[in-house]
Parts: C-alpha cells; structure tokens; sequence
C-alpha cells in the first residue's frame, strides 16, 4: 500500500530488443535493476525517497513484463544483460549513472561494473556477493553448496514448466493483496523459460572452476548491502 509514485514509462532499444522502464525525478541518474522474481515496481518506495534529489529509473529485465522476452538461453547472457542497462543509460541521453541492483540484478550490477566501468558513478548492491565470490563458496562451502540446490533445479530443461503466475505474486507479496495483484498482472505478462535463462546461461556449474566467470576486477566505489532490510537506515 501507501502511496505510488507517478512514474512515465519509457523503452530503451538494447540490439533490437526492447527494455522498459519507469521514470520520475530529475537529477543525476540512478538505474534499479530487480531480480528473481520481480519486476520495477519493488523499487518504488526507493524511487520516491530519491525522486526530489534524482533521476531515478527501474527497468523491467529481459523477460519480464513490459520488456521483451527473446527465446534461447543464449539471449539472457551476462553481455546482454548488461547491454540492456548501458541501453537504458544512452536512452536518457547520459553517459553514467549510479547502479543499484538486487539478486539477479546485482549480478548484472557487478557486471555492467566489471564490463563498462566508464559508465558506473557508484555501485550499491543488494543482498548479492560478486559472483566469483559465490562460485569460491559453492566450490569450498558445503552449506553453501546445499543452499544453492534451487539454482540447480531451476536449470533443468523444464524448470520454467513447474513456475505460474499466481504461485510467484504470492511468494513475493507476502499476504499484502494489493501488491500480490500488481506482481501477478506482471508475471501474466513475463517469461517463465526467460526467468530460468537467467539461471541456465549464468549461475555456475559444478565443477565450480575458480575462473568459471572471467569477469574483470571491478574498479569502481562499492556499497553492499545484506538485505533489502538495510533501507531502513538510509
């Protein structure tokens, strides 16, 4: 509940494939970009708290309702993803922004940081370690190695056939009504075989190799945050 922000809905153009946003504020940039599963709207709270001081932008993923949903694992590879952000950047006629991302969208975060640097002002990542920080855990962490049974079900060829609409809005809405209808309107409209995607061309494989990823360092300032509960304090 509460109050929402008025936002406008925009398109960004990544290679032919269409990501949407939505945008309100003005001021420097800062891009949300959501994880698994989710959509924009969960960071509306955070847009409205900046949108006096910011531009502030969430996309929808590849995959996810109003962004287009392109077939094949192959089309949810960590370059794409992170082109999709850099396409949202050049659709507001700036040249860097400041990043924030949750769950699989840290994971894009990170990327877009180790890939393009020159476009990341600051990067602030929710409840995400670096990838090659989670593939040195599920290698050396058994705990961890149980913990991630999920990721490796959600691989299987047919994962996506077991996901539905309903089901994922009430995982997320947590008995608020209102929300458990926006998020179910949204995944009506998204991909459960791109969901997946995400999974099947980016989340590591046993063995778990050290260099699994061959990401770059990053060389931008880093805020971690462990837990979407840290919000409170800002």
């Amino acid at each position: 509940g509460g109050q929402v922000i008025q936002v406008s809905h925009e398109y960004a153009d990544s290679n032919g494939v269409r990501i949407h946003y939505a945008k309100a504020g003005a001021g420097p940039l800062v891009v949300f970009i959501h994880g698994f599963p989710d959509f924009w709207y969960s960071w509306h709270h955070q847009m409205e708290g900046l949108s006096d001081e910011y531009s502030v932008v969430a996309l929808d993923t590849r995959g996810y309702n109003e962004s287009d949903k392109p077939e094949g694992a192959e089309s949810y590879d960590m370059t794409l993803l992170v082109a999709d952000v850099a396409a949202v950047i050049r659709n507001e006629a700036r040249e860097s922004a400041i990043i924030v991302g949750h769950d699989w969208g840290g994971a894009v975060a990170w990327g877009l940081a180790a890939m393009m640097p020159e476009i990341v002002d600051k990067l602030i990542i929710v409840n995400l370690p670096h990838l090659a920080n989670l593939v040195r855990e599920l290698r050396s962490n058994p705990l961890q190695h149980a913990n991630s049974q999920y990721a490796r079900i959600f691989q299987q060829p047919d994962s996506h056939e077991k996901l539905d609409a309903a089901g994922l809005a009430n995982l997320v809405a947590r008995g608020d009504a209102d929300l458990e209808a926006k998020y179910r309107a949204a995944f009506e409209k998204s991909s459960f075989e791109g969901m997946m995607n995400y999974y099947r061309r980016n989340y590591p494989r046993e063995p778990y190799a050290e260099d699994a990823l061959g990401l770059p360092k990053v060389q931008c300032p880093v805020l971690q945050f462990h837990g979407l509960d840290d919000w409170a304090l800002l």
